[in-house]
């Protein structure tokens, strides 16, 4: 039985019935499409799961759905994959685990490298330039929405807002790395929990959970099973696993390249920014743009906010934008040599997706079971508070970083770009006053920018 047939039947059933186990194939089937299906963003990506995970297909419960989020949430990396990897491993043992994460991520990379080849290889001509000077200002206005998102959730007192304000002045006029910002605000969380605790008091911003769904497979007091039970020499084993992956991949690409090549500069490069996506993709995307395209010139400030475009065009989490970073990189340092530019870009790409998202599967795997020991008595949110409220700051840079960018394409001495202009200002209206999805936004900007370049080519 299919595992469509199989949620047919259950709500065939009634909510008194208690759903039938699924086989570890019936859920592979589900997480492949979900992989190929998960638009929107972490909200949009959470909100599908809890649509067919349980209200629909009662594999887990509310209560527990949720504080597997409310773990997933505190944790650097992306939250929707983490809770997908979090249901998996709780339904099926580790291997349930990484199917469901890797599947979360493979369909966006395979998508984004034919994407990424693309723009390479016919970024220049006309329709792919048209498009794409639509998508710029959209992205633009996109970043600023998200600080605004997040400055609602975060931003609950004027001490946060003085954590944000504190961090936008820090890496807009000193520069400061990303990595001491986040460094600095997680312990003023620390130690001003414990002088006033009501101020870092993390928000619970997914609501109560509600009844109504029925038994669940998983249910709120279904015995926690064997496998997600602590015990230390489990932890130990998933803890060496994981650094023993980590070792092991970099180990090859040093002694491949060695240690300055481009590919293990990459993997260490981008195992420091997993450990530092706190508050979601956009709020690691300025420490990247100083790695990527500061320090080690991978691709260029414009390359940077059409990936971002991409990224958002594409199934998965947005942190995925990481390997058009990767995919660019390696097609303009030439890893593989001239002659093998495209498999050169999908190496680098697959590298950079490996050892973003390798932390995250040690995270769920090692720190699950602890998790289910507790079931919502965790304790470490106030530095979190913190974090997320100079993340804020951070994004609002970003969003003036990519404003310069698209509206002054040849510098400030350069002549300022209306149309680009009034294409933001569209976008940021249909996001903050219409509610407009990403999805329609994009092509409506799209499709903007190549009737301007149509019409107005001497303006491009």
């Amino acid at each position: 039985m299919s595992w469509v047939d199989r949620a047919a039947h259950n709500d065939a059933a009634g909510p008194a019935v208690p759903p039938a186990p699924v086989s570890l194939g019936e859920a592979f089937r589900f997480w492949l499409e979900l992989g190929f299906i998960s638009f929107g963003g972490p909200a949009g990506q959470i909100a599908i799961m809890h649509t067919e995970l349980v209200e629909r297909r009662r594999w887990i419960s509310e209560q527990r759905f949720l504080h597997a989020l409310n773990y997933c949430m505190v944790l650097p990396g992306p939250e929707a994959q983490q809770l997908a990897t979090y249901i998996g491993w709780l339904l099926h043992r580790s291997w349930g685990g990484i199917v469901a994460g890797a599947l979360f991520v493979l369909p966006s990379l395979f998508i984004l490298i034919a994407l990424s080849w693309i723009y390479l290889r016919f970024g220049d001509v006309p329709l792919v330039a048209g498009i794409f000077f639509g998508l710029k200002p959209a992205v633009t206005a996109l970043v600023l929405h998200a600080a605004h998102r997040i400055g609602t959730r975060a931003l609950k007192n004027r001490w946060m807002w003085g954590i944000a304000a504190a961090s936008f002045i820090a890496i807009f006029a000193f520069d400061t790395p990303f990595p001491a910002i986040v460094g600095t605000a997680g312990l003023i969380g620390h130690f001003g929990a414990r002088r006033w605790p009501q101020v870092f008091a993390l928000g619970g911003g997914h609501g109560a959970a509600r009844a109504g769904y029925g038994p669940a497979l998983i249910d709120d007091h279904t015995p926690t099973p064997l496998h997600a039970r602590f015990s230390r020499g489990r932890l130990a084993r998933v803890l060496v696993a994981g650094l023993g992956l980590w070792a092991l991949a970099m180990a090859l690409l040093v002694a491949a390249n060695g240690w300055q090549g481009t590919l293990a500069q990459m993997g260490w490069f981008f195992t420091k920014a997993a450990l530092l996506t706190f508050g979601g993709a956009y709020a690691v995307l300025p420490y990247v743009y100083q790695g990527a395209v500061e320090t080690h010139q991978w691709l260029s400030g414009p390359q940077m906010i059409d990936g971002l475009a991409l990224g958002e065009t594409t199934p998965g989490p947005l942190i995925m934008v990481v390997a058009f970073v990767g995919f660019v990189g390696g097609w303009l340092k030439q890893v593989l040599g001239p002659d093998a530019l495209f498999l050169g870009g999908a190496l680098a790409a697959t590298v950079v997706t490996f050892f973003t998202f390798l932390p995250s599967f040690v995270f769920i795997l090692a720190g699950g079971p602890l998790v289910e020991a507790t079931h919502g008595k965790l304790g470490f949110t106030a530095p979190l508070s913190a974090i997320t409220a100079a993340v804020v700051g951070v994004i609002l840079n970003l969003a003036m970083f990519f404003a310069w960018h698209v509206l002054w394409p040849q510098g400030f001495g350069g002549r300022f770009d209306a149309v680009s202009a009034a294409i933001a200002v569209a976008a940021a209206v249909a996001l903050f006053r219409f509610k407009v999805g990403v999805m329609p936004l994009l092509a409506g900007s799209a499709a903007a920018g190549l009737l301007a370049s149509w019409l107005l080519p001497q303006l491009r």
